[in-house]
């Protein structure tokens, strides 16, 4: 779904910020600033941590920009969004 959505938008993974949470609205809206409109962003809850981890781990080889390894024991929701300005990053 989340390849999906990006190559939808038809921008180039590196263009797309891939990570992981417990907490989706504190990490997007307020970590990484994204808008809460009109904005690609997709984000999908993971049977558990585990697979969340894994799942950024496969977007960050094939190209999208994150920094693996954040997250903790809790973290079982997979996100992504389109990086702009106004974005961190």
């Amino acid at each position: 779904e989340i390849i999906a959505h990006v190559n939808k938008e038809g921008g180039a993974f590196k263009t797309w910020y891939a990570g992981i949470t417990s907490d989706i609205e504190k990490r997007l809206y307020g970590d990484h600033k994204v808008p809460r409109k009109n904005h690609w962003l997709i984000s999908r809850k993971a049977a558990s941590a585990e697979h969340a981890r894994n799942i950024e781990e496969a977007l960050l080889k094939v190209g999208f920009d994150g920094g693996g390894g954040g997250g903790d024991y809790t973290s079982d929701c997979v996100y992504c969004y389109k990086k702009t300005s106004i974005t961190d990053p």
